[in-house]
């Protein structure tokens, strides 16, 4: 077999299934990844959802028999959206960052890696894959770098020339040996509009990120919120897209070549108050096929309340109240107190005085003293 002519059929094979970009490397080792997780882990910088094996997600032989190479994808994902609902008084909306919108990328992603693999065993029978995304061992980013793909910007993102870093990332080791693509040159320069305007300085330099502040991070854990963080929220509830509205490469780059990446409204920029007692069934039904969905509705709904104490939505009071009340979860109860202090009112601060008396949680009584403080200041 010619393998530079399977891989020129491959590549133009991938354009015909959906797949924007690709691009090959080898299987070697990724040295300096290896050394920039290793500071990550002994600054604390990391989220806790990665692989907790360096090696594994360094070294493609620990999970693959015999790689010889690593094929890398990605498909873009819109930047804008169509018909976005307003948000208005009594009527306040949230957010999902933008790579969750549309169906849950991994599925989307693993539709066309299992396509690419089924026409590569077509033209080679013996060829074997290992794909992932996301939640594989190996860094995506560190893959598609190596790819040419695009160069790891300063937002932590693979920046590419075509379609800046709005694309999501897939890749497959095999045990093929296609010829390596040359990285791209880096584009970042001198610019620093990331680092300078993260919204909680979780990008601590270019291209080094503390992912217990990143909000993206945040927003997705199920706890009480560190007072620091609640109001840097804004009215994100899943994600983060800061860093990568500010970059100068993503300026006008808006793509929708993917029906699935296509955003419901409604789901994307839902009313904050019906989130505070949605059902599980209900919030399965509306937003389990989308990406922001994984960690269940629990924190989607602290960040509801958080991003209603943004606004200082005071026709949220009886909603808040009830949610104080009545909802069983203490981090449900507890950010709800704070919230109210956070709007204010006569009613708000009748109900905490009247919850206080009652509620045994130690937690939640310390945020609605939190709250009855907040309505002194």
């Amino acid at each position: 077999m010619d393998m530079e002519q399977l891989k020129s059929d491959i590549i133009s094979y991938s354009k015909t299934i959906g797949i924007d970009k690709i691009g090959f490397t080898t299987a070697d080792t990724f040295t300096e990844m290896k050394n920039r997780l290793i500071r990550q882990e002994m600054a604390g910088y990391q989220s806790g959802f990665e692989e907790p094996d360096i090696e594994k997600r360094v070294d493609p032989s620990l999970t693959f028999d015999q790689p010889r190479s690593i094929i890398a994808i990605a498909l873009a994902y819109p930047s804008r959206m169509k018909d976005a609902p307003r948000s208005k008084r009594g009527e306040r909306r949230g957010i999902f960052c933008r790579a969750s919108w549309g169906t849950d990328y991994h599925h989307v992603l693993r539709d066309r890696l299992k396509k690419l693999e089924e026409y590569i065993v077509s033209r080679i029978p013996e060829a074997r894959f290992r794909s992932m995304v996301d939640t594989g061992e190996l860094v995506d980013r560190a893959v598609s770098e190596r790819a040419g793909i695009g160069w790891s910007g300063k937002n932590c993102s693979i920046i590419t020339p075509e379609f800046g870093s709005y694309v999501y990332l897939g890749e497959m080791i095999t045990n093929l040996p296609f010829s390596p693509d040359k990285p791209i040159e880096d584009g970042c320069g001198t610019c620093n509009k990331c680092v300078d305007v993260c919204p909680t300085g979780a990008l601590i330099e270019g291209g080094r990120l503390d992912a217990q502040k990143c909000i993206a991070f945040l927003t997705q854990t199920k706890g009480f919120l560190k007072d620091e963080y609640r109001l840097k929220l804004g009215n994100r509830i899943y994600g983060c897209d800061t860093c990568q509205t500010v970059c100068p490469e993503n300026k006008g780059k808006d793509f929708h070549f993917h029906e699935e990446m296509e955003p419901d409204p409604e789901v994307a920029k839902p009313l904050l108050k019906p989130l505070l007692t949605i059902s599980n069934r209900d919030f399965k039904e509306t937003y389990g096929h989308i990406s922001g969905s994984w960690r269940g509705k629990k924190p989607i709904q602290r960040n509801a309340i958080i991003a209603l104490a943004h606004y200082k939505d005071e026709t949220a009071i009886p909603d808040l109240i009830g949610v104080l009340k009545n909802d069983v979860r203490p981090v449900m109860r507890g950010t709800s107190a704070w919230a109210l202090g956070k709007i204010g009112g006569q009613e708000a601060e009748e109900a905490l005085k009247h919850q206080i008396e009652k509620e045994v949680d130690p937690e939640v009584l310390e945020e609605i003293q939190k709250g009855l403080q907040l309505m002194t200041e």
